[in-house]
């Protein structure tokens, strides 16, 4: 049986193998596969190999979490290997050349950069909240590595702007129309409009700080600038004299004109109100004591240059502290004040040449391009600032301004107020000429009534430097 059974399983396997090849020869052929009674094989699809899908989607950020650089560690976590670290130190060395930054400032800088950059990934912002506490506990320039940052684009300033505390604590006490209406006024003030050129910062402090009484005021009855009327403004006005009447109505107007052309009134309640324009007094010259007292003051080479520009050469304190190295020609002997240019007396060559020397010994790589500069500017390219300019004179009568207004006056009492003369020499405008003319005829005219036979002012005497003066100040 087992030889039998042996059989008869060879025989079932050559018939299976018979009709696998016959089909196999069917389908060699072109016909299709048949199975068993004569059925089609579905033929079955090779299996797909497992892909990944490739996508370019990005993870959304959360939340924002604060960094704490004050407890960086140099020998734990700096990575001196850390590629933005690297292009940031070549872009610090890179900006201290152009803006002539000394050694130790550019050894602190790439210190900073360690600091805030050894743990970077990319796309990630160093804030200035970060940034602050972390530099300043180790006494390392904030500034100077937050304009490295800024130049790669991995800065963010995220401080409140000044102007907004400013104007958040001027406005506060008002109802919402009437600050809401103040607001946009002062912004516009400030950054312009699509029909206005901004201005100044201390014209819009100016105008603020004098009609901010008037709306506290109105916003205890009002709230809306709507409900002001034209009594309200005469009323404003009539509540204060002399020139403080004019600046309240200029004010004024400027902000209800702006809020009429957005819509936010009806009608301008300040149409139709004038005031009459204050006539100047008769400008008076310094005595000779203060101007001797503000001499006495020049006893280092930028105080006496600064001193010299705005005494002899009558520039404003903004016109002397953003002068540049080129607005002086030694070699031609001219200086350009204020756009327009003067011959260079002796006196003011002097005390250019002993400036230059020492600002050449201070700071010898400095690449500022202003004339004057301080420890601060020395490694930037802006202006000094306005303290600093007038520091020496502040609490003196002969302050800066008064000296400038003083040697206007001497050149109109010298030269018999003549206001093209005036305009010529020091290219001021024509108004202010003819009131400087004016008042040296009215000097010039008592003088003469006091002693019609020899008066000071048209006799004085010459000082030491050459330079004559009414009263031989200069």
């Amino acid at each position: 049986m087992s030889s039998g059974l042996h059989d008869g399983l060879h025989v079932r396997h050559d018939g299976l193998l018979g009709r696998e090849r016959a089909q196999e020869r069917r389908s060699k052929n072109g016909g299709p596969r048949v199975g068993k009674a004569g059925r089609r094989v579905r033929k079955t699809p090779p299996l797909l190999e497992p892909h990944r899908l490739i996508t370019t989607a990005t993870q959304l950020t959360l939340f924002t979490a604060t960094r704490d650089f004050r407890r960086f560690d140099r020998e734990l976590h700096a990575d001196l290997a850390n590629p933005w670290l690297v292009r940031a130190q070549q872009a610090a060395r890179a900006l201290g050349e152009a803006r002539g930054w000394s050694r130790w400032i550019t050894s602190d800088v790439n210190r900073a950069l360690v600091i805030v950059l050894s743990g970077y990934r990319e796309g990630e912002l160093i804030r200035y909240s970060e940034l602050f506490p972390a530099l300043r506990i180790r006494g390392l320039p904030v500034v100077r590595t937050a304009e490295v940052l800024d130049c790669l684009g991995l800065f963010a300033d995220d401080r409140a702007p000044a102007v907004d505390r400013w104007l958040e604590q001027k406005l506060d006490g008002m109802p919402p129309g009437i600050h809401r209406a103040v607001e946009v006024w002062v912004r516009t003030l400030l950054d312009g409009g699509p029909r206005s050129e901004p201005r100044s910062r201390h014209t819009t402090w100016a105008y603020l700080g004098e009609i901010r009484p008037v709306l506290l005021e109105w916003s205890s009855r009002y709230d809306h600038p709507r409900e002001v009327t034209r009594e309200d403004i005469i009323a404003a006005r009539d509540a204060v004299t002399g020139n403080q009447r004019e600046s309240r109505i200029v004010a004024l107007r400027s902000l209800f004109r702006h809020a009429k052309k957005n819509g936010q009134i009806f009608r301008n309640p300040t149409i139709r109100i004038r005031v009459p324009r204050q006539t100047g007094g008769v400008l008076q010259a310094l005595a000779q004591a203060d101007i001797d007292e503000a001499i006495a003051t020049a006893t280092t080479p930028d105080v006496r240059l600064i001193v010299a520009l705005a005494a002899i050469h009558a520039a404003r304190p903004k016109m002397i502290r953003t002068m540049q190295l080129d607005d002086v020609d030694l070699g031609n002997r001219r200086i350009t004040v204020g756009g327009h240019v003067r011959p260079l007396d002796d006196l003011t060559r002097h005390a250019v040449l002993d400036w230059l020397d020492h600002r050449r010994n201070r700071w010898p790589n400095t690449a500022n391009p202003h004339l004057l500069i301080t420890q601060k500017t020395a490694v930037e390219l802006g202006p000094a600032g306005k303290l600093w300019t007038t520091r020496a004179t502040r609490n003196l009568t002969a302050t800066l301004e008064r000296l400038r207004v003083d040697r206007q006056l001497e050149e109109a009492l010298t030269h018999g107020a003549d206001p093209l003369h005036l305009a010529l020499v020091f290219g001021i405008d024509e108004k202010t000429a003819i009131r400087y003319a004016d008042s040296a005829r009215q000097l010039l005219q008592a003088d003469l009534e006091a002693d019609p036979v020899c008066s000071p002012r048209t006799h004085g005497s010459t000082p030491e430097n050459g330079i004559p003066g009414p009263s031989g100040s200069r």
